[in-house]
C-alpha cells in the first residue's frame, strides 16, 4: 500500500491508503512523483464549492515527478530516473475541439485530480503521451510548470504582440504566467490585484505598471498609463463578478479579451460594449503541450524568483492544516507544494 491524499466537498481532508500501480502496461510510464502542488480548484474542492470534482477526491495535478518505470511501447527518449512533469488532461479525440486540433479545450476532459482521481499519492500511472521531460529542472520546479503553463495559453490565444499593452488582473501562479509570456513578447504589462505583495513580485516577473484594484482609481490609472486608449489586451485570470466588469469597461476598443477564471455566478455585462468596442472575447482553457515546454524553457533560464513563488512545502500529514490555514488566508498564497519525496 501506499500513501494518499483524498478530500471531500465538507472541509475533510485525510491521508489514506490505497494500493500501489502495477507494473506499467502496453504505452504506460509509472512515475515516483516528488513534489504535487495544490491549485485553487483543489480549495474550492475543501470548501464543497467545485462542483466538477469527483466526491471524494485525490487532488492533485501540478506534477513533478521522476520516471520509475516504463513499460512496453514507450518511446526511448523516456527513461527511468528522468525528471518529468505531466499534461494533467484528457481529450477523446472525437469531439470539434479535438477535431480543430485543440484537445486542452476537449469536451469530454477529465483533469487529473478534479474528475478523476489524481497524483497527490506516492505513484501513478499515466500514458506516455501524458509525460513531458522536464530538462535541466528539478522535480520541485516542475510542479510549477502547469499552472504558470494555462496563463502562457491565455497569452497565445489573445495573440500577444510586443506592440500591445497587456493588462492581466489576478496575480496568482495562472496571472504570474500571463506576465511573463506577455513580457517575452515585448509587450507591455500592467499587473492588476488588490494584493500588493503579489503587484511587487509581478514587477519582478516582468510587469511595467502595477494597479491595486482595491484602493486605487483604476480606469483613471489605465487612462493615464495607455494615453487615454485603454489596454489593448485584458485577460481576466481570477474568475470573479467585478473582475469580469473591469476587463469589458477596460478593454479599448477593438481590443481582445482572454477569460480564464471561472466566475462563481452570474455575471451582468454591458453587451453594448462587445458592439460598441468590437470586441475579441476568448475563452482560454488549460493549456497545448507546446505551452508546457514555453514555461519549462523559461525556468531553465534561471531568472525567475521562483523561491518567492513557492509559499510553502508541506509533508502529506500537514495537509489538512495547510488547507484550513490557506482557506483562511486566500490572498497570501501563491503555491503550496506537498513533498513526497
Amino acid at each position: 500500500m501506499m500513501k494518499a491524499i483524498q478530500i471531500t466537498h465538507s472541509q475533510e481532508l485525510s491521508v489514506i491508503d490505497v494500493p500501489v500501480p502495477e507494473a506499467p502496461g502496453e504505452g504506460e510510464v509509472l512515475l515516483k512523483l516528488q513534489y504535487v502542488g495544490f491549485c485553487g480548484s483543489d480549495l474550492n474542492t475543501f470548501l464543497g464549492r467545485n462542483t466538477m470534482a469527483l466526491d471524494p477526491v485525490i487532488p492533485g495535478h501540478e506534477i513533478g515527478a521522476v520516471i520509475e518505470a516504463v513499460g512496453p511501447g514507450v518511446p526511448e527518449s523516456l527513461k527511468p530516473g528522468q525528471v518529468v512533469s505531466c499534461n494533467p488532461y484528457t481529450s477523446c479525440g472525437k469531439c470539434s475541439s479535438c477535431r480543430n486540433r485543440r484537445p486542452n479545450a476537449c469536451r469530454h476532459n477529465e483533469t487529473l485530480g478534479v474528475q478523476r482521481n489524481g497524483a497527490m499519492q506516492e505513484y501513478i500511472t499515466l500514458p506516455w503521451e501524458k509525460v513531458i521531460p522536464a530538462g535541466k529542472l528539478t522535480p520541485k520546479l516542475c510542479a510549477l510548470v502547469e499552472p504558470m503553463s494555462v496563463g502562457f495559453h491565455a497569452v497565445n490565444r489573445a495573440q500577444v504582440a510586443d506592440t500591445d499593452v497587456v493588462m492581466v488582473i489576478g496575480c496568482g501562479m495562472v496571472g504570474m504566467g500571463a506576465i511573463v509570456r506577455s513580457a517575452l513578447r515585448g509587450a507591455t504589462v500592467i499587473a492588476a490585484d488588490i494584493d500588493d505583495e503579489k503587484l511587487s513580485l509581478s514587477r519582478e516577473m516582468g510587469a511595467a505598471y502595477v494597479v491595486n484594484t482595491r484602493t486605487e482609481d483604476v480606469h483613471r490609472r489605465l487612462q493615464e498609463i495607455t494615453g487615454g486608449f485603454g489596454p489593448d489586451v485584458v485577460i481576466e485570470a481570477v474568475g470573479s463578478v467585478p473582475t469580469y466588469q473591469m476587463a469589458i469597461d477596460e478593454v479599448a476598443f477593438t481590443g481582445r479579451v482572454a477569460c480564464i477564471g471561472y466566475a462563481k455566478g452570474e455575471v451582468p455585462l454591458q453587451t453594448k460594449f462587445f458592439v460598441q468596442k468590437e470586441l475579441d472575447i476568448r475563452g482560454s482553457r488549460n493549456a497545448l503541450p507546446e505551452d508546457f515546454l514555453s514555461v519549462i524553457r523559461y525556468l531553465e533560464k534561471g531568472t525567475a524568483p521562483v523561491e518567492k513563488l513557492i509559499t510553502r512545502v508541506v509533508r502529506p500529514d500537514e495537509a489538512l492544516e495547510t488547507m484550513r490555514w490557506w482557506s483562511a488566508n486566500p490572498g497570501r498564497v501563491f503555491r503550496i507544494l506537498v513533498d513526497f519525496s
